[in-house]
């Protein structure tokens, strides 16, 4: 596997993410088959210094933009769709550090060791009692002497938690704080204490390893990003969490198109002249598939015309904007896997076929409940009572 230049990682992104992303894909059976953490495929990214690839340089990363990241998530979900969602939330993370934690002394030398040893980061969001609201948290930031606090979270989901070097944690500001009055608090493996309590035996995305824990973190207050949780989430996590899974099931789609093609090739190549039952079926996922990149492009471009404004990323369009886009990818995905799987018929069916997209159907599938288009299409119908749209063609 060959390191990206020391001086310049991001513009060597697509070549260095085509060799980890050919790595993802020699082991994605594997990963899904036993339900575990894709460690070849990352430690190919680690050598590729693709995990600080958003860190900026005078902090030794990438200096990369979303971008960037964007297109390694969908390189890697082509051949490995789990190995594609953990790089996606990983950036997620050093995404709310980069933008929210430049200003604070121990999230800069954070982002140096991150650069430096090629930290993975997960988060811990949801929560038992709660559920997948994550703009509430029951656990609490608890004073301890000397500055220290300790935190405990009943975790209903930590993704590649037992792998990651740190953990983004959101909790109550205090014990008396309301449910919503959150931060983040990024904790390192040293700091943390867990405990299983669930398992992951998925129908897809097997290697996202996404368990519950009983989380038990010991730490210094000034890990604690200043910025309210609620102004990261609008500005930051929110947008960048919904572009990058998109890029990731866009990824998916992409390879479960190339399945379909290359079958209806071959059955082409059988019999010249005559066009192959499914070619009509592969022209609609071909279309969908069209319409599928241009949306997660534009909203791609969108994020990174209002990325220095915060009133343009707090806005209820802004905001009616990404959540489509996340409910809309997710439909999108599993449609069009399935038109795929019409086009190649049992060849497509078969596990043991070079058609086969049976792991692509399962993958696709948890687009819609991974962050469940249900809570965010009821979100996205309180924001337009107060929201309407212009009309416009570039609004």
């Amino acid at each position: 596997m060959r390191a990206a230049a020391p001086d310049g990682p991001a513009a060597m992104a697509p070549e260095v993410a085509a060799e980890a992303a050919a790595i993802a894909g020699r082991h994605a059976d594997s990963v899904d088959r036993e339900a575990r953490f894709p460690a070849e495929a990352f430690a190919a990214l680690k050598e590729a210094r693709l995990l600080g690839l958003m860190v900026p340089r005078d902090f030794g990363g990438g200096g990369g933009g979303l971008a960037d990241a964007a297109a390694v998530a969908h390189a890697l979900a082509r051949k490995c769709p789990s190995s594609g969602l953990i790089y996606a939330m990983h950036q997620i993370q050093v995404a709310c550090l980069v933008r929210h934690g430049q200003d604070s002394a121990w999230h800069r030398s954070f982002l140096e060791r991150l650069a430096g040893e090629q930290l993975l980061l997960a988060s811990a969001t949801t929560e038992a009692g709660i559920g997948g609201d994550v703009r509430s948290s029951a656990c609490a930031v608890g004073d301890e002497p000397g500055g220290a606090f300790r935190l405990e979270k009943q975790a209903t989901v930590i993704s590649y938690g037992a792998e990651a070097d740190a953990i983004l944690v959101t909790a109550r500001r205090t014990a008396d704080s309301p449910p919503s009055d959150q931060v983040i608090v990024p904790v390192l493996r040293g700091q943390t204490q867990l405990e299983e309590i669930g398992g992951w035996d998925t129908l897809g995305m097997r290697g996202t390893r996404s368990v519950g824990y009983r989380l038990v973190a010991e730490a210094e207050r000034e890990q604690i990003l200043p910025l309210p949780y609620a102004d990261i989430s609008a500005r930051t996590m929110l947008p960048v969490t919904h572009i990058l899974w998109s890029c990731v099931w866009l990824g998916i789609a992409s390879d479960a198109v190339a399945r379909a093609a290359s079958f209806i090739r071959a059955e082409a190549r059988k019999r010249p002249g005559t066009p192959p039952p499914g070619a009509r079926r592969l022209a609609e996922a071909t279309a969908g598939l069209q319409a599928m990149r241009g949306m997660v492009r534009g909203a791609l471009a969108r994020f990174e015309e209002a990325a220095d404004d915060p009133d343009r990323l707090t806005a209820l369009g802004f905001a009616v904007a990404m959540n489509t886009l996340k409910t809309e990818a997710a439909e999108m995905v599993v449609r069009i896997v399935g038109q795929a799987m019409l086009v190649g018929g049992l060849s497509a069916y078969r596990n043991d076929s070079p058609h086969s997209l049976g792991r692509h159907l399962r993958d696709a599938h948890s687009a819609p409940l991974m962050i469940n288009n249900d809570r965010i299409l009821g979100n996205t119908a309180n924001l337009l009572l107060a929201h309407r749209d212009n009309g416009s063609l570039f609004g």
